[in-house]
């Protein structure tokens, strides 16, 4: 019998779904997990959370919403792991043991400790730590631990947490020089939509720059944000470049190629933003309309989604509890 790839997909609960969440990892992690030959570990990142917003409110309504989300859009927890990365305190007692072992040096190296450094330079404070927490500065080690507990073999991610992975990796060889091979260095799948997909200001999608499009907002709040699409200033009647154009690369991330090219179409014949924003908003008000009724009635069964999380937890647990307790052996933390 052929041994199963595991994949492990996760999102963090520091906002509402949007597009990005949809198009970049859930719905390709769910049509992932179909797959016989695939094992799908898919949990909510909600102690990552913290790193970016201390909002208790905000990061328990995310962690509901995210999770209805996941099984309003097809995810099913008798096919795949499903579980909240706080669920499973082993995560967290081997990132204090992958700490011990990873240099502070390659965590220096990281995107998004050296961006928070820069910012403050820019700014002109006389510290360039001023407001960055160890949270962030060992963020890579937890995500590190996320995918080394489940012995994750693929980890969808976009361009930008390429790094993380790599990191991954050289954390799971060092453990693996000192103590033996128990842990199983990742490789990292990037898809050509994953990661890149624009937001409303034409950044990347994130909640972290408030330009996302929530996917399950009403139809006039849906409207309302397609409408503040940032574009050029080209006229109606002027063909259009649909390269770099924010517009485009959403409806594309949504649509078959058919339509694509048709919209593709409109761009060479000049069609004017307005036109090309309700024609987006049409099209995805209908790309979202049967996850959104699903979603709709999850939401109103709180205990159903929480008996799902606990259901998949145990299962989870059942993985890594054998892992930890080798990991454990190997540092010399055991009985006498």
């Amino acid at each position: 019998m052929a041994v199963k790839q595991k994949v492990l997909t996760g999102i963090t609960t520091s906002g509402t779904p949007h597009l990005g969440n949809l198009v970049g990892a859930i719905l390709p992690a769910i049509e992932a997990s179909k797959g016989k030959e695939t094992s799908s570990f898919l949990f909510l990142a909600d102690y990552h959370s913290l790193i970016k917003k201390l909002d208790s409110k905000l990061t328990h309504e995310s962690s509901f919403e995210i999770a209805a989300c996941w099984l309003a859009c097809g995810l099913d927890p008798k096919k795949v792991i499903f579980y909240r990365q706080s669920d499973i305190p082993h995560i967290f007692e081997l990132a204090w043991i992958l700490g011990c072992l990873t240099s502070k040096g390659l965590l220096n190296r990281a995107h998004a400790y050296k961006a928070a450094m820069s910012d403050n330079e820019l700014s002109g404070a006389k510290d360039v730590d001023k407001g960055i927490t160890m949270g962030l500065f060992n963020y890579p080690i937890l995500m590190a631990a996320d995918i080394l507990m489940f012995s994750a073999d693929i980890v969808p991610v976009g361009q930008d947490q390429k790094q993380h992975i790599e990191m991954t990796r050289d954390i799971a060889l060092r453990f693996n020089h000192h103590y033996g091979d128990l842990l199983t260095p990742p490789e990292a799948s990037i898809s050509k939509l994953t990661g890149v997909l624009p937001g409303i200001d034409g950044r990347k999608m994130s909640k972290s720059y408030n330009n996302t499009i929530p996917i399950f907002a009403d139809e006039g709040s849906l409207k309302k944000t397609i409408m503040k699409i940032k574009t050029n200033s080209l006229e109606p009647g002027v063909p259009k470049d649909i390269t770099d154009c924010n517009i485009f690369a959403i409806f594309k991330s949504i649509s078959k190629e058919n339509d694509v090219k048709s919209f593709q179409k409109m761009y060479e014949e000049g069609i004017g933003w307005g036109d090309a924003k309700t024609y987006l908003f049409d099209n995805l008000s209908l790309f979202l309309s049967s996850y959104k009724k699903e979603y709709l009635k999850i939401i109103k069964d709180r205990d159903y989604v929480e008996s799902v999380l606990k259901e998949g937890a145990n299962k989870a647990l059942e993985v890594s509890t054998p892992l930890i307790e080798d990991i454990r052996k190997s540092v010399g933390i055991k009985g006498f």
